[in-house]
């Protein structure tokens, strides 16, 4: 076969973009790749810069092979719809936007009623951004009306909150934004998240409030809500301090009313005044859409509540952002309708089933031990056995990473530092099949990683990507 060599163009002008990005007829078209990081001196087709953009992004990891995140992933096409159609919608905007506004009613009326409010029609929420904007309101609602009952000493004191040192980045955020002591209950032994009677001796007259974790983030462990609440009215019998509760439910408060009926920690606990959740997680919506509520409007200082009227009528906010997209919003209450109470127990429960039986199959393989088992949050956590020194969680990580899987390896928070697993978020659309996918790579790996002469990442920072 001849070789064949082709005529050559002097490289005085490199064609660094596909000519036919600029349309079919490539002569006079784009020639060079545009400026990543300044504008580019005049406009591209559509089509152009789609594919630009679309090639860059086939670099991300695919989210459904994401094990570190809790954020929904997949939801019907039929939900994808309405988010489109609704892309445009100002969520701030009720005035223009009624029904959108009145979806949002509704979805907050369905959460109260969920989360057994004493009686729903007088609960009052709000739709967020996402779980961290809905616990900066809470915190807010807490530190005022620690501020209107101590009145006569603040500001000269300072307030505190009250958590366990394995609640989400945003508490402490919060804490450092708007200037509250943070006062946190180590982790113990084997105990991974708060201890009631702990949580109840940090308390004081500049205690805002108690955080209890309704499904930690690092191991998808039930923190005891009730006997939280039960050890502040034991508090209150001997000091006279009444301290509320706050419930970050940003996972477990869609998973718990579903699977978990029997489990006591919601608004029938007089102490809870306010409960959190993400939508975007257990809602089973794409990011980003929170809730809050609050058990009456007397858990909500009016003060906190703004009202405006230059874009049309009169309208009561009370959130960090204005403009945002009521498109999450509007997902939300298709899913709830979509769905309904069996809907969302089947989910959960499937979801459930997945995390239980693939970390069974986990500790049968002998070289890991199970922290969690995946029957609270459908979520796990695992570190090596006794005996395993060739390699350690991060090897597992970083390895898992080649075959496509986002698999987050990182150490505990203070007093167990020394404690390093892997965790698995199986949400819906993570089926026994990509269990039984995702098992069948960390089988194949084992026997290479046994091999190791010792656990070859020493930068435990920079072993993966994952951070809390």
């Amino acid at each position: 076969m001849p070789l064949h060599t082709g005529h050559q163009e002097p490289d005085d002008h490199p064609v660094t973009v596909n000519p036919f990005y600029a349309g079919a007829n490539p002569v006079g078209g784009m020639t060079e790749a545009p400026p990543k990081h300044r504008l580019p001196d005049g406009p591209l087709p559509p089509a152009t810069a789609y594919q630009l953009v679309h090639d860059e992004l086939m670099l991300d990891g695919n989210s459904r092979l994401n094990l570190a995140t809790f954020v929904t992933t997949w939801m019907e096409p039929h939900a994808a719809m309405l988010m489109g159609e609704c892309r445009d919608k100002n969520m701030i905007d009720k005035d223009e936007y009624p029904r959108t506004a009145e979806l949002e009613r509704r979805c907050v009326a369905m959460l109260a009623d969920l989360w057994n409010a004493p009686d729903p029609s007088a609960a009052v929420g709000c739709s967020t951004t996402g779980s961290s904007e809905a616990c900066m309101l809470a915190g807010m609602a807490l530190k005022r009306r620690w501020a209107q009952r101590n009145a006569d000493r603040y500001p000269g004191a300072r307030p505190n909150l009250v958590m366990g040192v394995n609640v989400q980045v945003c508490w402490d955020k919060f804490c450092t934004f708007w200037e509250v002591e943070a006062r946190q209950v180590p982790m113990e032994g084997d105990r991974f998240h708060l201890d009631p009677q702990a949580a109840a001796e940090l308390c004081d007259e500049n205690t805002i409030g108690v955080v209890g974790i309704l499904g930690s983030t690092f191991d998808g462990s039930y923190e005891p809500i009730a006997e939280l609440c039960a050890a502040l009215d034991a508090l209150q019998e001997r000091t006279g301090l009444d301290i509320p509760v706050h419930v970050d439910g940003a996972s477990g408060a869609m998973v718990a009313p579903f699977v978990d009926e029997e489990l006591v920690w919601d608004f029938r606990l007089p102490r809870v005044s306010s409960i959190n959740t993400s939508g975007h997680k257990f809602g089973l919506v794409y990011p980003g859409v929170g809730w809050a509520l609050w058990r009456t409007a007397a858990e909500l200082p009016e003060e906190l509540v703004f009202r405006v009227n230059y874009l049309g009528g009169d309208m009561p906010t009370f959130a960090l952002n204005f403009s945002r997209p009521g498109a999450q919003v509007v997902a939300q209450y298709y899913t709830f309708l979509r769905l309904g109470r069996e809907g969302y127990r089947a989910v959960q429960q499937t979801t459930r089933q997945v995390a239980t039986g693939l970390a069974r199959r986990i500790e049968a393989l002998g070289d890991f031990r199970l922290i969690t088992r995946g029957d609270e949050l459908p979520v796990f956590a695992f570190t090596t056995a006794p005996g395993v020194e060739a390699y350690d969680v991060f090897d597992v990580s970083r390895r898992m990473r080649e075959n496509g899987w986002l698999l987050p390896a990182y150490t505990f928070p203070a007093n167990r530092e020394d404690l390093s697993v892997l965790r698995v978020v199986c949400r819906n659309g993570f089926s026994s099949d990509l269990g039984d996918l995702f098992l069948d790579d960390l089988g194949r790996l084992l026997p290479e990683l046994r091999q190791q002469p010792h656990p070859l990442t020493r930068d435990k920072s920079a072993a993966t990507g994952f951070h809390h």
